[in-house]
């Protein structure tokens, strides 16, 4: 995850804008820094609505990997979270494509190995869907680690790239 500096940033300074893909729209948020946030469905978001160059690039990014032709994402990326959270995002970057893991791997690999249930909570927070892969994040028998609309949407994901990788 491309994390960019820290500093204030406005409502005005964010824009967000809503684009078509194969499985419905996508609607991407985005600061001067990066992008901000990536959410399913026509969703309002903080800012002002119009397309940027970088939310451009983030929709074609996306539309490349529903495509089948890209396995990570190159965008600058600015998330609001806390520290903690921050730090999951970024653990899951490194996930590689088509694999899965637990909150408790994460957990883990932060080094905080009590924390699976915070982890299981930043993931469900991730305000960056499909970017940041928590589509990659599994409970322990291998099912989503969300029951609801969200938690399909991630199967879905996590299933398409298992078939394209021949898993």
């Amino acid at each position: 995850m491309h994390r960019q500096e820290e500093g204030p940033m406005t409502h005005s300074m964010l824009s967000h804008y809503s684009y078509p893909t194969p499985h419905g729209p996508i609607t991407i948020c985005t600061s001067e820094r990066g992008v901000r946030a990536v959410a399913f469905g026509e969703v309002q978001l903080a800012g002002t609505r119009r397309p940027t160059e970088l939310s451009n690039r983030c929709a074609t990014e996306l539309l490349e990997y529903f495509a089948g032709k890209r396995t990570a994402f190159d965008v600058p990326l600015d998330p609001e979270g806390t520290e903690f959270q921050k730090s999951v995002w970024e653990a899951l970057s490194r996930v590689p494509f088509a694999t899965s893991v637990t909150s408790g791997d994460i957990a883990h690999n932060l080094g905080k190995p009590k924390s699976y249930r915070a982890v299981g909570a930043a993931v469900r927070e991730n305000p960056l869907a499909v970017i940041v892969p928590d589509h990659r994040v599994v409970r322990a028998h291998g099912r989503p680690i969300a029951a609801d609309a969200r938690g399909r949407i991630r199967e879905g994901l996590l299933h398409m790239e298992r078939e394209r990788a021949g898993a």
